[in-house]
């Protein structure tokens, strides 16, 4: 069974990075994954992709997402011995918003001022991912020691 972690530090850790692999489902039923570069907002994650993309499209039909974030471990002036990066798996409701319908800020942390180009700013579009459930962790909050113990290694908190 998952050993408890705090939603906070969980929460910490998902802010202080950017990039995660999201996973949806195609109109047909099949699995797909795309890497991405994510910001948080009030516990919301948004991610920035062209209107005619397949994430766009695929999670206008189904908005049931996946998404995993990796947090790299080293062992200081040991980098040739492999750790495996711990994770934070959770599920979530998404939806597409246009530039129009997304916060300004949320706008101008993803798109780093581009957004007063008016072609991009119309075929741009914001992936909104509402976690819900549970996240499942694997060494987050855990010393590198007890990553080798799944036991210990794996947790759970509520989102």
């Amino acid at each position: 069974m998952p050993a408890p972690v705090a939603t906070d530090l969980v929460w910490n850790e998902i802010e202080k990075r950017v990039f995660a692999v999201l996973s949806y489902v195609n109109p047909k039923g099949q699995a797909r994954s795309a890497g991405i570069v994510y910001v948080v907002r009030d516990r919301v994650l948004y991610i920035g992709t062209g209107d005619d993309s397949w994430k766009a499209k695929h999670i206008a039909l189904n908005p049931n997402v996946a998404l995993c974030v990796n947090i790299p471990k080293r062992i200081p002036f040991l980098p040739w011995i492999k750790i495996p990066d711990a994770t934070i798996l959770f599920s979530g409701a998404a939806r597409v918003l246009t530039v129009d319908e997304t916060s300004p800020d949320i706008i101008d942390a993803l798109l780093k001022g581009m957004v007063d180009d008016p072609a991009l700013r119309e075929t741009t579009r914001v992936v909104e991912v509402r976690p819900a459930g549970d996240f499942v962790t694997y060494g987050v909050g855990v010393p590198l020691l007890e990553m080798r113990d799944p036991e210990k290694a794996g947790g759970r908190a509520p989102v």
